[in-house]
């Protein structure tokens, strides 16, 4: 399944399996970051990000999560719609936004940046991920709007 510049929102088992919507949301969260932990592990710190992002990919698709890549977010300006705004990394299941990053420090920027993110797609909750730690959790913020 090719998913790469897809525009389309996907749904996963998370969100089909019942529950309440914040369980699923909190279990696909831990997923995400138990596959990003186990790309780091493997990996290291110290490669570029679209290394990341590439096997992260692959894992999302070996454990049979729903995400796209590159999703282009609109903005709206006033009434304005603009086709310009921002790529997101990842959308996984239409839920969880994924920043991938691969710096040397997580600056506040980044974290806000990534709020925007969320305010202008559908999505309740991002998933920052720095690579370039010794050990990813000290590289993991979560946004919540």
């Amino acid at each position: 399944m090719d998913h790469s510049d897809s525009t389309e929102r996907l749904q996963g088992p998370d969100t089909a399996a019942g529950g309440s919507g914040t369980e699923n949301l909190i279990g696909l969260t831990r997923r995400i970051i138990r596959l990003a932990i186990l790309v780091h592990r493997r990996l290291g710190p110290g490669l570029l990000e679209s290394v990341y992002d590439a096997c992260l990919a692959w894992e999302l698709d070996q454990a049979g999560i729903a995400y796209e890549r590159q999703v282009a977010l609109a903005v709206t300006y006033g009434n304005v719609r603009l086709a310009c705004g921002y790529r997101a990394d990842f959308i996984v299941d239409g839920q969880v936004i994924l920043e991938i990053k691969s710096v040397e420090h997580i600056l506040p920027l980044h974290a806000a940046q990534l709020l925007t993110y969320l305010r202008l797609s559908l999505c309740r909750v991002g998933l920052l991920l720095n690579f370039n730690t010794v050990m990813l959790k000290d590289g993991i913020r979560r946004c919540v709007l």
